[in-house]
């Protein structure tokens, strides 16, 4: 009787827990049993296993196997098995050592001749390689994703033959050397491109500084989406340990990861037919969805009005937690979800209420319909609410330069950075201590901001925002502390507060 173990990892959410691939080989009729919860990609593992190892002309063993997945209370899914297995029945089988297979953790599927194929969710397998001190072995599709983990020896192989052949003599395979460009073009939509909105733009640099969420509202073809769309290019870099982030999320997700992506913000724009799950993530292996493939950049929600009330409401727990908890029968997934909110939309279904060249079609009761579908706990969440009016048609030509993304960006980065030397995070994510810490207001300004909330009837989380929001404008102009001017700017931002 014959055993032999090879390391692996399996997908949750975006941790990869570790699996010990156990094969075992004895005396009876031939046969092969797969046990460890896998579930039907991985149970179709035995035929393109069975049919990789004789076309790679190694000897299928002629006995009973037993393939364990452990731990055995762990989902399996997908084709990562694939290589595992192969190499735990042939190790098993004595044609090819098994010692070496201790060092290694190995993913890949397979193809009917023996190649490799690449598989999602990589980068957190990587992630938990290293800390485990293994080295990985991937299919080439997968090295560049593999390689983003600094300190991990990884090696890529086009063909099971390689990596059979790798563990015998040690030198077949080197560690992979990434091929991706250090300096990909950053191709940011410039700010310079919008004519006017001074007002806007002014929101935008704001919301940009602190991580606040904004509202664009105004009539059609006034500008708001090609606001929304140049908010990333203002944006200060990430770090680091960002970047591995949103590249782990986008690894295990359907989209997959792509190295071209690297160390870019985010920026997704579901369509207003999205569903509720499209947009916080699941399905009976949870995925993420949209807005934590949005994590660390842009969630852009137009035509917000339209969306169903119902998927709209599923935003609130992530807008404050920054996190989205999947739960299901077999198993739970925790995905991270600090997303920036940017939304538009019209001020009535027709788009022309208050328009001074088109007269609104709409009704009193439709304009409350219309915005009754965005409720009251949503709209406290959004720290700005911006009228984008429509523009004179002379600043249509473009006679006048604006200014570019570059020097906002440079004024957003300034004013983060203060940020986060004085609390470690962005304004918009100040706590209660914090904000009382770094928000405080004179006598005077404090009965502003009690008359502002006693006449447009806002709620404690609203006057916290404002606060926050007024910091921010502040950090912009390198004040110290709140000034009146900081906080009467920070107020009028609550434009739909007023509507309602």
């Amino acid at each position: 009787m014959s055993l032999a173990t090879v390391n692996c990892r399996a997908r949750v959410g975006i941790t990869a827990p570790a699996v010990l691939v156990e094969v075992h080989l004895s005396n009876g009729l031939p046969g092969l049993t797969l046990v460890g919860l896998p579930e039907a990609a991985v149970k179709e593992s035995r035929d393109r296993v069975r049919g990789a190892i004789l076309n790679a002309r190694f000897e299928f063993p002629a006995r009973r196997i037993t393939i364990n997945l452990a731990p055995a209370d762990l989902p399996k899914e997908g084709g990562r098995f694939d290589l595992p297995i192969a190499l735990g029945l042939l190790a098993a089988s004595g044609q090819i050592p098994g010692e070496p297979l201790a060092g290694f953790e190995c993913l890949g599927e397979l193809a009917l001749g023996g190649e490799l194929r690449g598989v999602r969710g990589v980068l957190p397998a990587a992630l938990a390689c290293r800390d485990a001190g293994r080295k990985l072995l991937v299919p080439r599709a997968n090295a560049d994703e593999a390689t983003l983990v600094q300190g991990l020896d990884v090696f890529a192989a086009d063909h099971l033959l390689d990596v059979c052949a790798h563990l015998r003599d040690g030198h077949t395979l080197q560690p992979y050397v990434p091929t991706r460009a250090a300096s990909v073009p950053r191709l940011m939509l410039d700010l310079a491109d919008v004519h006017g909105q001074a007002h806007a733009k002014r929101a935008l640099e704001i919301a940009a500084s602190g991580a606040h969420n904004l509202l664009f509202s105004g009539p059609p073809g006034t500008g708001k989406t090609l606001l929304a769309m140049r908010l990333p290019g203002i944006l200060p870099a990430m770090s680091e340990a960002e970047a591995i982030e949103v590249a782990a999320i986008a690894s295990v997700s359907s989209q997959g990861f792509s190295a071209l992506d690297w160390g870019r913000r985010p920026f997704r724009s579901p369509h207003h037919t999205a569903s509720g799950v499209a947009l916080v993530g699941g399905g009976g292996n949870p995925r993420p969805g949209e807005i934590s493939l949005a994590h660390c950049g842009v969630l852009f929600l137009d035509e917000l009005p339209e969306f169903n009330p119902r998927v709209l409401e599923v935003l609130r727990e992530p807008l404050e937690s920054g996190h989205i908890t999947i739960s299901r029968a077999a198993q739970q997934a925790d995905f991270p979800a600090r997303f920036q909110l940017i939304a538009a939309m019209n001020p009535c279904p027709c788009g022309y209420l208050g328009d001074p060249e088109r007269p609104c079609t709409c009704s009193a009761e439709t304009v409350r319909r219309y915005r009754g579908r965005l409720s009251g706990p949503l709209l406290d969440r959004i720290d700005l609410h911006v009228e984008v009016p429509r523009l004179p048609r002379h600043l249509l030509r473009g006679d006048d330069p604006e200014e570019p993304s570059a020097a906002v960006r440079d004024r957003v980065e300034r004013a983060r950075a203060r940020q986060t030397a004085r609390a470690g995070v962005p304004n918009a994510a100040l706590g209660p201590r914090e904000i009382v810490r770094d928000c405080r207001l004179g006598d005077a300004d404090h009965r502003l901001l009690e008359q502002a909330m006693e006449r447009l009837g806002l709620s404690p989380r609203a006057y916290h925002r404002i606060l926050k929001v007024a910091r921010t404008i502040a950090d912009l102009a390198d004040a110290p502390s709140i000034g009146t001017s900081h906080l009467t700017e920070a107020i009028s931002y609550r434009r739909l507060d007023r509507a309602r």
